[in-house]
């Protein structure tokens, strides 16, 4: 996942920077924020019970949580990735679905990073003004899900089943969570464009900063 994430924000004018438990990067050395995907997230972040057969990484937890926490703050450009997306909503105060299997009977067990999930975008938020649709394929990669929104967060995309797919902050700087995979999503220029926008927001978010540190 970190090959894809890289190429996409290399093709779309970035540089990327691989951030892992126990280096000192902080998040004032970052214009840019991409949280990508991995294990499932310890159920005790957002108030529930750990199962004993899933595997956790505490350290990428702990790592991810206050990053994202320090990016908000901040006002730094952030985009989740499926766990990603979990991990905003989680830093933000809210919680999941440990098994989106217990909660939507019917949904579906496929799990692959070919397109094979409809999702359906609302049409005023930052999202679909990105992707430039209201409907799109996506993969599915995945057995959690969004349960409570996070403060100031919005739900901005359901699959079929009701599950959510994307979140957005309400306000402010670029915060955006998917829950589908679009590094993998290579020849889709909607997916694609979301990187272009972070990086964007980034170059953007840099430039005040600068002016405003030499007025």
């Amino acid at each position: 996942m970190w090959w894809f994430n890289r190429f996409s924000v290399w093709r779309n004018g970035g540089r990327a920077v691989r951030i892992l438990p126990g280096e000192d990067t902080r998040v004032r050395n970052l214009d840019g924020l991409i949280i990508g995907g991995g294990d499932d997230i310890a159920p005790t972040l957002y108030g529930a019970e750990l199962d004993p057969a899933v595997r956790f990484d505490p350290e990428r937890d702990a790592l991810e949580k206050n990053l994202v926490e320090r990016a908000v703050k901040r006002g730094v450009p952030t985009l989740g990735i499926c766990r990603g997306a979990q991990m905003i909503n989680v830093s933000l105060g809210g919680s999941l679905h440990k098994d989106i299997y217990e909660i939507y009977e019917n949904a579906s067990r496929a799990r692959t990073p070919l397109p094979v999930k409809d999702v359906t975008i609302e049409a005023d938020s930052r999202l679909a003004d990105i992707i430039q649709t209201l409907t799109c394929r996506v993969n599915a990669i995945h057995h959690q899900s969004v349960s409570e929104l996070g403060s100031g967060l919005s739900a901005v995309a359901h699959d079929r089943q009701g599950i959510i797919q994307a979140v957005e902050a309400n306000t402010g700087p670029f915060l955006i969570g998917v829950q589908w995979h679009p590094e993998f999503l290579v020849f889709d220029r909607g997916q694609q464009n979301l990187y272009r926008a972070l990086v964007e927001a980034a170059r953007s978010t840099k430039h005040h900063a600068s002016s405003a540190s030499s007025a």
